[in-house]
């Protein structure tokens, strides 16, 4: 049950990019997919790490305060290598694993927590099998003339098209509120006690994040160019760079010498600090490009 949380979890509308992703750095692209998830995997276990050093640590936020706060067919061959897609390609893959703000709930929803790396490790498993699944049907059925979304790429006349189009309308819908619940929990940490525990401040939140996605989502008419900025920013920051950071304030580790968790975390550090720079990068000027 918990391993299914995890992969619905990390498993969203990025699904529909990768193919895009894959079409954008060429098939030995997918080294660095594994890269980027096996980055994801090992912050998870980070998170958890940091979540047992305190059983009053229940969500994201409290980890940070604790850290910083006092507390068609097949007939499309592609290309091996594209150096041009790469930083796209890297970022859209980073996209893909973005669930990490979630990881303490669910960690902390669990009857046995000794049994999060097995779940953690199943459920990244499964997702990354979907993934790799997704992107590499997707690009040898179009190759480089997949969209930033697979379903632009389908045939919009037909009835078979259509439900699969509007099937995939469920990913986001699904995970919307999971994904969306950190955020507002958040939001509503930083206001008054009179007013945080309000039912009317709590949906007054969520329909202000809501009403501010969809002006986004109409505000930004290339879904690949957004979803790599969001990918180089947001997502290098929140899986990538603060779980690097927590683990190393929290565990005190940086003054206990070199081991392979403090080198592996600063590599990592060093990595999205690299990722999400040249990715900002790429894709505004790409942006302004399009407009």
């Amino acid at each position: 049950m918990v391993a299914k949380k995890v992969v619905e979890m990390l498993t969203g509308i990025c699904l529909l990019t990768v193919p895009y992703a894959l079409s954008s750095g060429g098939w030995l692209s997918l080294l660095l997919f594994f890269l980027v998830a096996a980055i994801a995997f090992y912050t998870g276990l980070l998170l958890k790490t940091c979540l047992d050093v305190d059983p009053s640590i229940k969500s994201y936020l409290d980890i940070s305060e604790r850290a910083f706060v006092n507390g068609v067919g097949f007939n499309a061959k592609g290309k091996l290598l594209n150096v041009g897609g790469i930083h796209t390609a890297v970022s859209l893959y980073i996209v893909c694993f973005a669930g990490h703000p979630v990881v303490p709930s669910v960690y902390t929803s669990m009857q046995d927590p000794h049994q999060f790396s097995k779940v953690w490790f199943s459920g990244f498993t499964v997702t990354i099998i979907t993934y790799l699944s997704m992107a590499i049907v997707g690009y040898l059925m179009y190759g480089d003339t997949v969209e930033s979304e697979i379903t632009l790429n389908l045939p919009t006349g037909k009835a078979s098209a259509k439900v699969a189009i509007y099937t995939t309308l469920l990913i986001p819908i699904t995970r919307y509120a999971l994904m969306l619940t950190p955020v507002a929990n958040g939001i509503e940490s930083g206001l008054s006690a009179n007013y945080k525990n309000r039912r009317s401040v709590k949906i007054l939140t969520r329909m202000a994040l809501l009403l501010s996605t969809v002006v986004l989502a109409c505000t930004f008419p290339h879904f690949e160019s957004l979803m790599t900025i969001v990918g180089s920013i947001s997502i290098v920051l929140v899986s990538f760079i603060l779980p690097c950071l927590f683990y190393l304030k929290i565990s005190d580790s940086y003054h206990q010498g070199w081991s392979y968790k403090t080198t592996g975390s600063i590599g990592i550090i060093i990595f999205g600090i690299v990722a999400g720079i040249s990715g900002t990068w790429f894709s505004i000027a790409q942006l302004a490009d399009d407009t």
